[in-house]
């Protein structure tokens, strides 16, 4: 030390390094900021210029030779400058600190600090406080001070920091860790904190302050983590510095007092609060330790924090903590340094003990799913030791030493993992065991059915028994006793052999032999065992299952809840044990159920699903033994799509949900003691284990390791129990979950010295301790559920077989072999997705065994055509035994098998032009020898034993083979058939399974066998539709209840191969297949009906004739034979079946086919109306029920109206589209047969329902002729290139249909006329319609039929009903127009030249090279559209105006003023039209030029104009004679004169005359030409009728009307006329009318 510094400090020891350190301190300090800090600094070197060292240390002082006033005064300045925030300050304050605590001039017990009260305590212990306060205020040379500082501080003899104080000095240093930017800081920590925990283990151990202190390495402490930050310039920096700190004390120590503390004291309020990295520790409580040293109990206190500290979690709100994550990780290893320094206290003494047991486990537990930790240092030593001297490193074993010793190592592990394995087993033996006692009956119990005298129970049913007539006949009391006590025999051998004592009681007649009988007897007697009730009718045997069948037909469940029809039903017995024997009660159950109530579900499939579930949720809510009990939500959850696909609504299973959690399920009161005998096994009993897995369908699901709290909460609760004690205490798990946490962690150890192991050694002994370690491996991960590690195990052992490339096997590889079979067989439950390593094995073993024989692979009888089987046997001699001669092996085949690929390849040998060399040829043929220590035996066991798998596992196994199967066969070079036969073979061995099983099973075989069924290779399709018939057959043989769905599944992958196939050949076969199916198993074809006719309506539309005809003749022998069995469970298949012979209808090949299908459906009617489907009865009980019309009715009623039109739809519509089929035959056909059902079976018709018939069957006939119409698109004048043949198309449907459908609508419209009379003006509708076409014929047709519907109803109408036809006819008549002026108005851009002029055109065009005739084509072709369409327009108009002159001819007595005012509007508006359409002049002129181009006659516009007009006329002039009541109330004199005028000028307009009557001046006029001649001469009659009705006219109504007409006689006298006729009506008119007239003026 300088002398400057003595001089400034003073002569004492502290002077030394207080006097610069203030100095330094004033200097750098804002004077007027900091103002106390300089006041203090300066008395504190003001009084160390004053002290001098005391001879003696003084015990209460900080300073041990100064007095406790001057030491406060001298630490004080220290404590306000690291207390200030700056880091000049703080930096000398914190150095100056350091240097006195490792010079032993502070020397104290540092106790915590109360902050409400700082002046209680030392001065040191403030100033430590401070220090751990300081955070490090963000400088790296400030947080390098801070760790340098409470280091020294833990390091010195001379500090005893109590157990609170140590605590918060850690958190210190965490805080700087995590928080710290500089990497030297981070590692400086770190090592700082393994440097504390080292100090405190070793003084812990040697109970004393001076200890033996053992400097950590740096560079060890950063293997684990920090791997970043191990830079060799930052560790050697550390090294040094924790070095120096570890060996740089040089003060004399004072052994300070380490005496018991038996206070408690108050926890320490560090406020290191930072950001929360290390949590807030526990308190150190005396009691926790029950005594001790102080030292001890700080080092106790310090290990329980950080195992507290290791424990700390992520929040919900930052679930992704990084630094909790490092915190934790550095936690934990400093929980190893303290293991690591720990010496014989830590395993002797009970508190540390507890303390491992109750902390350090229980983080150990909580964190072992830390990736970043390593804690398993036994399972990676012996890992180390197992794969031996790493390279590049030396050993001073021999090699034979470092064998064994590695031998032996892995010979650990496998004690390890086998180990884990047996205890795992022992735990879920006793978890799931049930004592066989429990299911067996209590022989005891049959005491209580004894007979003793006269006393023993009488049975009301047999003594009540209407059939029992050995009782009648009983006179004597004698009798009657010895009656009841054989029966009561009967009874007792009932209820220990079930079927013994039926036997016994029928043959002894006090039961009837009949099911019925044998089911009322177990329904109702008293003191049969329920047990046995159950166990009976759970018999497949054939009258056994009648019984249980009437059993449970007797059941009535009519208007009953699901959970209330259930409850009902079970009440009278126990559910069998046997898995097989529940699902046939609970399939008859469910049957039962929808036959009662039809409209609950939408196939008895639900209910048979939905009966497991109640079942289940009933075991599951009232078992003690079910922890976890299942929620609403995962009761919905479970049965959502079980109703064919959809969901139950969540209100109703919410609501049967609460009605068994509410109240238990349980049986009569009479089996209350056996049934709480059987508690506790209750899942057992019933054979239910595993029926939540079966509803469901989910497999159990790998639970995050971290995520069982549940587990480590019982744990803690364990430890905390036995807090306390001071024996030690060994607490036994009995959780086997608890493996999980242990294999997640060595799992990958294990897994790598087994794998390098196997692989590199060949010593008998190690390959048997790696396989055996493979094997319990998979047992234990399996069994645990462990998906990752389980398949990581098993694809080892697999690719270890080397049946991928068999050239290089060695023994240990068949020993993999052997491996993977034991696994399968013993593990088979557990396997799942590994299923499939395991299969791919066994096919690729099989092939090789095939190779091995010199059987011929499978391609090759693929590759034969099935017809030359004549060449198969000069093949086999090809493949000549390859293990006897070795020039077989020119084989592609083998040569590919030999060449090997690799394990991931579906196919070996995959790189072809490989070479072969003889050394691999004989290595393949030694390692087929080597193979034979394998049998088939072994290999076919495996397939033979999946009946044993349980439910999820044969499922698991199905998927698998499925996958392998569909490698083998979609190999391009070899595909192979060993995996589809063993398909085969399983759903042979697994078909008796339960439904809910057997559905899952087959979901994934349907699946499988569509998609190979679609394979391209037709050899391959061929070969899976052949197997999946066989697997039908079978199935056929098992009995289907009514109402379920399953043989339609079954049946599915035929019809959906047939629709997709592009294979004639396999489509042929699938039609074959189902047709030997059903015509050998029809009495068992229930739901398969369905699908039945699927095939075959796919069939019917088939573009091959051969498979169209065989589809149909099993089709024509089904209807003809075998109809009752179609609807004989499930009226729908009827349906299905009229939709099957409606597609044979539409055949192209054969018109015998279609008319035959339709005779069917004419059978199917009849069929139906009889009651063939729908089930009649005499008695009308139900109000929806309709009554059947007609004298010959006996009665019948169709009980269901909802069901009666579903049937009758399908048939009719089919017809109704029929009808417009293109060929003659079959429209004509159709129609007939659709109108005779309506006709014949009309009477069974509701009302509603013939309204239905006629908008969807009927009315859909006519709406052709729309369609037709339609077919003419006008857009922008252009007209369809498809005209010509739509008319063609239209004429010939209209000829030779619309005759027959009108006829037949009027007829089943007039027969049935009370009933559909709501429907007359639709059916008017359609026949105006027909009116209204275009088509000459067709309009006649409507005409005809309109007529004839007037005729038959005239009387029957109403006066609204006679408007509503003439209305329509109005509509009809008007309707057009639109639609006829738009073609109209094509020839305004037509320019039609007159004929001279085309000839000259013609010339013109030629001389250019122009073609005329290309020109005016398109023009001519549209005129003459437009002229056909104005022939057919005024051929409709005029029909209109014929078919309400005959009908008010006809029915005028019938018609009202309102009728008559619709029928002069009709008349009217025609006239109206004709008038305007004979005024388009230059229209006229351009049809007329077309028309003599064409040579065809002009439109009657003329005579168009003259018929309306006429009967326009005609019609009022017959008003007027016949109703002149009605003609005077309607005033029509005004319309009837002004008609007449029209027509007078009309015809004036034709004669030219347009002359006023004013007008004296004469002209010359010329003559008319020969068409104006024709035409007045077409025009005088109308003319002259029109002055005869003016002649006619009253004569005051004639004067009064005189005025408006005169002019137009007078210009009538004056034109030309074509005959004498309207001059000599007009004479008499002025003679009989004008003349008296004008005389009376």
């Amino acid at each position: 030390m300088t002398s400057s510094s003595q001089t400034l400090a003073g002569p004492s020891r502290p002077g030394r390094f207080l006097g610069p350190s203030l100095d330094k301190i004033i200097k750098n300090v804002a004077w007027r900021k900091h103002s106390a800090l300089v006041s203090a600094s300066k008395s504190a070197l003001d009084l160390l210029a004053t002290l001098s060292d005391s001879p003696y240390p003084i015990p209460s002082s900080s300073i041990p030779y100064i007095s406790p006033a001057d030491a406060n005064a001298l630490l004080h300045p220290l404590i306000l400058a690291i207390e200030s925030a700056s880091p000049k300050i703080t930096e000398p304050a914190l150095d100056c600190t350091q240097k006195l605590i490792s010079h032993g001039l502070i020397r104290c017990e540092i106790a915590p600090v109360d902050p409400a009260d700082a002046g209680s305590s030392n001065v040191a212990s403030r100033l430590l406080d401070s220090i751990c306060r300081c955070g490090g205020v963000g400088d790296d040379a400030v947080e390098l001070a801070i760790i340098r500082a409470l280091l020294s501080a833990v390091r010195s003899p001379s500090l005893l920091i109590r157990g609170e104080c140590l605590v918060q000095i850690v958190k210190s240093c965490y805080n700087v860790y995590l928080g710290s930017l500089s990497g030297t800081n981070q590692i400086s920590a770190k090592a700082a904190l393994a440097q504390i925990v080292a100090i405190v283990c070793a003084r812990v151990e040697a109970d004393s302050m001076v200890a033996e202190i053992r400097t950590i390495s740096v560079a060890e402490l950063l293997e684990l983590s920090d791997k970043g930050l191990n830079e060799p310039s930052f560790v050697q920096s550390v090294q040094n510095f924790i070095s120096e700190a570890v060996d740089g004390y040089e003060g004399d120590p004072i052994i300070l007092n380490s005496s018991p503390q038996s206070e408690p004291r108050d926890g320490c309020n560090s406020g290191v609060n930072g950001t929360g990295e290390c949590g807030n520790g526990e308190s150190n409580d005396g009691g926790d330790l029950g005594g001790g040293s102080t030292i001890r109990e700080d080092g106790f206190f310090l290990f329980k924090n950080l195992c507290k500290f290791s424990m700390k979690f992520s929040t919900q709100e930052n679930p992704e903590d990084h630094l909790i994550l490092r915190g934790k990780v550095l936690s934990l290893e400093l929980l190893r340094v303290a293991i690591d320094n720990a010496g014989l206290l830590w395993r002797t003494n009970e508190r540390f003990l507890g303390a491992i047991k109750q902390y350090l486990c229980l983080s150990l537990l909580k964190n072992s799913a830390l990736s970043a930790m390593n804690i398993c240092r036994t399972v990676n030593g012996l890992l180390k030791t197992a794969l031996g001297v790493p390279p590049g490193s030396t050993t001073t074993l021999s090699p034979a030493q470092d064998t064994t010793f590695r031998i032996e190592s892995v010979k650990c592990l496998v004690a390890i993992i086998k180990t884990m394995g047996a205890w795992m087993d022992q735990q879920l033996r006793i978890a799931d065991y049930y004592p066989s006692k429990n299911l067996e009956i209590d022989m005891s119990s049959e005491n209580q059915y004894a007979v003793n005298g006269e006393e023993g129970t009488a049975n009301d049913y047999e003594l009540h028994a209407e059939g029992n007539s050995e009782l009648s006949e009983a006179a004597t009391l004698e009798q009657r006793r010895a009656y009841k006590i054989e029966f009561q025999k009967g009874i007792s051998l009932f209820n220990r052999k079930p079927s013994k004592g039926i036997e016994f009681l029928i043959n002894a007649k006090k039961i009837g032999s009949s099911p019925e009988e044998v089911a009322v007897f177990l329904k109702n007697t008293t003191g049969l065992n329920e047990t046995m009730i159950g166990d009976y009718l759970g018999e497949r045997e054939e009258f056994p299952l009648k019984v249980m069948h009437a059993y449970v037909d007797s059941l009535n469940c009519e208007g009953m809840d699901f959970g209330q029809a259930i409850r009902f039903f079970l009440r009278g017995f126990r559910l069998p044990g046997e898995a097989q024997k529940i699902d046939r009660i609970m399939e008859k159950f469910a049957e039962r159920y929808c036959k009662c109530n039809p409209s609950s579900f939408s196939s008895a499939d639900t209910a048979y699903v939905l009966a497991y579930s109640v079942i289940m949720l009933n075991t599951d809510a009232h078992n003690n033994m079910v922890k976890d009990k299942m929620s609403k939500a995962d009761f919905i959850r479970n049965n959502r799509g079980i109703d064919d696909g959809k969901d139950l609504p969540e209100e109703y299973l919410g609501s049967l949900y609460d009605q068994i959690v509410k109240n238990e399920i349980k049986m009569n009161a009479e089996s209350s003691a056996q049934e709480s005998k059987q508690a506790n096994s209750i899942n057992k009993l019933l054979g239910l284990d595993n029926i939540l897995n079966l509803v469901t369908w989910k497999q159990e699901e790998e639970k995050a390791l971290g995520a069982n709290g549940v587990l480590i909460k019982h744990i803690q609760e364990q430890f905390k129990a036995k807090k306390g004690k001071s024996e030690s205490v060994f607490y036994a798990v009995t959780d086997a979950a608890i493996l999980r946490f242990m294999v997640e962690v060595c799992w990958a150890p294990m897994l790598a010295a087994f794998s390098m192991t196997l692989d590199q050694s060949d010593d008998t002994a190690a390959t048997f301790q790696c396989l055996q370690g493979f094997h319990y491996a998979v047992h234990v991960t399996s069994v645990m559920c462990m998906q990752t590690q389980r398949d990581a195990f098993v694809t080892t052992v697999a690719k270890f077989t080397y049946l991928h490339c068999a050239a290089d096997m060695k023994q240990k590889n068949v020993d993999a072999v052997k491996t993977i079979m034991t696994i399968a067989i013993e593990d088979g439950n557990y396997l799942q997705e590994s299923w499939e390593h395991i299969l791919t094995c066994l096919s690729r073993f099989e092939h090789l065994q095939l190779l091995g024989e010199g059987a011929p692979p499978d391609a090759s009888f693929f590759a034969i055509p099935r017809s030359d089987a004549d060449e198969k046997p000069q093949k086999s001699p090809v493949f000549p035994s390859i293990k006897k001669k070795g020039n077989a092996l020119q084989s592609p085949a083998v040569m590919a098998v030999v060449r090997g690929g690799s394990y991931d390849s579906t196919t070996v040998g995959v790189n072809a032009s490989g070479l072969v060399t003889p050394e691999q040829i004989n290595n393949f043929i030694s390692n087929l020898n080597l193979l034979d220590q394998i049998g088939n035996f072994e290999l076919n066991h495996i397939f033979a034993h999946s009946q044993r798998l349980n439910s999820e596992a044969i499922v698991a196994f199905v998927k698998a083979l499925c996958k392998v199967s569909m490698a083998e066969l979609q190999s391009p070079t070899d595909p192979r058939v060993f995996s589809l036969t063993k398909i085969v073979e399983i759903a042979h061995y697994n078909m008796n399974r339960i439904r809910l099983v057997w559905t899952r099973i087959w979901n994934v075989l349907s699946d499988f066998f569509v998609s190979v069924g679609l394979s391209e290779n037709l050899s391959v399709a061929i070969f899976v539709m052949d197997s999946l018939r066989q697997l039908a057959m079978k199935f056929l043989e098992r009995e289907e209840l009514s109402n379920y769905n399953f043989q339609n599944e079954f049946l599915r992958p035929f019809v959906i191969v047939m629709q997709k196939s592009g294979s004639a050949e396999i489509r042929e076969l699938i039609v074959r297949c189902i047709s030997q199916m059903v015509l050998s198993r029809v009495n068992n074809v229930k739901s398969g009906w369905k699908s039945v006719f699927m095939v075959f309506t796919t069939a019917a539309a088939d573009e091959r004739k051969n498979i169209v005809l065989l589809a149909f003749e099993t089709m024509e022998k089904i209807v003809r034979d075998y109809f009752p069995y179609i609807t004989e469970t499930e009226t729908t298949t009827f349906t299905d079946c009229v939709r099957c012979l409606i597609t044979f209808t539409n055949s192209r090949f054969n018109s015998d086919v279609s008319l035959n299908a339709i005779a069917f459906l004419r059978f199917c009617a009849v069929k139906l109306a009889e009651g063939g489907v729908v089930f009649y009865e005499k008695n009308n009980e139900s109000g929806s029920s309709i009554s059947v019309d007609g004298d010959g009715s006996d009665g019948h009623t169709f009980t269901d109206k909802d069901d009666h039109v579903y049937f009758w739809v399908p048939l009719l519509t089919g017809l109704s589209k029929l009808t417009t089929d293109p060929r003659p035959a079959i429209r004509r056909s159709s129609l007939e047969v659709l109108f005779n059902i309506l006709k014949d079976h009309g009477h069974l018709f509701s009302r509603t329902f013939w309204i239905g018939v006629y908008r969807s069957v009927i009315f859909p006939i006519f709406n052709k002729e729309q369609q037709m119409k339609r077919r003419v698109d006008l857009n922008g004048g252009q007209l369809s290139p498809d005209r010509d043949s739509s008319g063609n198309e239209e004429n010939s449907w209209s000829s030779e249909t619309y005759v027959v459908a009108a006829q037949c609508l009027v007829d089943i419209f007039v027969s049935f006329f009370d009933v559909v009379r709501s429907q007359l003006p639709n059916v008017v509708s359609v026949l105006t319609n027909l009116i209204g076409n275009s088509n000459q014929s067709t309009a006649s047709t409507g005409v005809a039929a309109l007529l004839r519907l007037t005729g038959n109803l005239g009387s029957k109408l109403l006066e609204e009903e006679w408007n509503q036809i003439f209305l329509s006819l109005k509509d009809s008549a008007a309707s057009t127009l639109p639609e006829f002026l738009k073609v109209m108005r094509i020839m305004d851009n037509i320019d039609i030249p007159v004929v001279a002029q085309a000839y000259s055109d013609a010339e013109l065009y030629s001389d250019h090279g122009f073609d005329c005739d290309d020109v005016e084509d398109d023009s001519l072709q549209a005129a003459s559209y437009v002229v056909g369409r104005m022939k057919g327009h005024i051929a409709v108009q005029l029909l209109i105006i014929q078919v309400i002159t005959e009908l008010y001819r006809t029915h005028q007595h019938s018609l009202s003023a309102a009728n008559i005012k619709i029928l002069l509007e009709i008349f009217s508006s025609v006239a109206s039209h004709a008038h305007e359409l004979n005024s388009e002049s230059i229209l006229q002129r351009k049809l007329q030029r077309v028309c003599s181009v064409f040579e065809i006659s002009e439109p009657p516009v003329v005579h168009f104009e003259n018929e309306s007009h006429q009967s326009y006329l005609n019609f009022i002039q017959a008003l007027v004679k016949e109703s002149p009541s009605l003609f005077a109330e309607m005033g029509m004199e005004s319309q009837l004169v002004a008609l007449c005028e029209k027509i007078l000028q009309m015809y004036l307009n034709c004669a030219a005359q347009h002359l006023p009557a004013n007008q004296l001046t004469l002209h010359w006029v010329l003559p008319l030409g020969s068409a104006k001649k024709e035409e007045l001469a077409a025009r005088t009659p109308l003319v002259v009728l029109a002055l005869e009705v003016l002649a006619s006219v009253e004569k005051d109504s004639f004067r009064r009307h005189l005025s408006h007409f005169f002019p137009l006689l007078v210009n009538l006298i004056r034109c030309e006329h074509s005959s004498g006729e309207v001059q000599r009506i007009l004479s008499n008119m002025f003679l009989s009318c004008i003349g008296p007239i004008i005389m009376d003026l």
